[in-house]
């Protein structure tokens, strides 16, 4: 069993404490749920990767989220970028594990996809223990996270296969976007190991990109797109969300008018809060 640093919201109180307020307290505790920080749940090449998870009250097993983080494959960890996509999660009775991955460019792909997968069979593996229902588990990632989670989703792969993958503003096309770009980018350098259009270049991009995997038996998926994104163009989502649905997979986009590129962003404008609710309604439609 891993170690594990559980920690639960009590509410403290000093002196003689009213019955209401003990009534309330109890209300809270079973809101809250669970915490459990850095959980260690793979160890590729001696490289320790961990998790944080919260897991309701109840008796379970509950609809579990997989998180993972964007940062252009070269930054961040399971505590950046994705924090906006806690509390709706919590508040709507998911379970969720978000997690790190190896970074480029000293780890380059597919190191990164990898991991993901790998996470999601360690949930599977300990469903029991964290009262998770394995047959109710989404990927759900921002960024270069949305891209790691479509990615893996895509591939479907019998250890790592999930039933539902929520996607925001993810690449799908790598090779489309940097024919457009004119050249390889240096994060797509970064992360692939490629700095030409050449003939092994375009293959690697291919490899890594959502899109050529797509072919019918997929999840469902659920694209989260601002129309002002200058990080990744909006039409990435529409397009990949075209293919699946050609191959006859059931395929959504939300479109946030007006937004740029980052959950984090959003949080400063109500008009582009919209998502949250989406996002919860499609997930509880989608692994009821």
């Amino acid at each position: 069993m891993p170690n594990l640093t559980r920690r639960r919201f009590l509410p403290v109180f000093s002196g003689q404490v009213p019955m209401l307020f003990l009534i309330l307290g109890t209300a809270l505790r079973a809101a809250a749920g669970a915490d459990f920080n850095d959980v260690e749940f793979a160890k590729p090449g001696g490289v320790p990767l961990t998790l944080d998870a919260h897991i309701p009250d109840g008796k379970g097993p509950f609809a579990t989220v997989i998180i993972v983080h964007g940062g252009g494959w070269v930054n961040g960890d399971k505590r950046t970028y994705v924090t906006p996509l806690f509390r709706p999660l919590t508040d709507a009775g998911f379970a969720w594990f978000t997690i790190n991955y190896r970074l480029a460019p000293r780890y380059q792909y597919p190191a990164a996809v990898d991991d993901v997968k790998a996470a999601v069979k360690w949930v599977k593996d300990h469903a029991g223990q964290y009262k998770v229902d394995r047959r109710r588990i989404a990927l759900m990632g921002e960024s270069a996270g949305g891209h790691l989670a479509a990615l893996a989703g895509a591939q479907n792969e019998p250890n790592s296969r999930v039933a539902a993958v929520v996607d925001f503003y993810g690449v799908h096309d790598l090779l489309k976007r940097e024919r457009e770009r004119g050249s390889v980018s240096p994060g797509m350098t970064k992360f692939l190991g490629v700095d030409k259009l050449d003939e092994a270049g375009i293959a690697r991009l291919r490899e890594a990109s959502p899109i050529t995997y797509v072919r019918k038996g997929l999840p469902p998926f659920l694209f989260i797109h601002g129309t002002k994104d200058a990080a990744v163009p909006y039409e990435q989502s529409p397009v990949m969300c075209d293919a699946l649905k050609k191959a006859g997979n059931r395929c959504e986009v939300f479109t946030v008018e007006g937004a740029p590129h980052g959950v984090g962003p959003w949080e400063k404008h109500p008009e582009f809060q919209a998502y949250k609710g989406k996002m919860v309604e499609w997930l509880k439609a989608t692994l009821r």
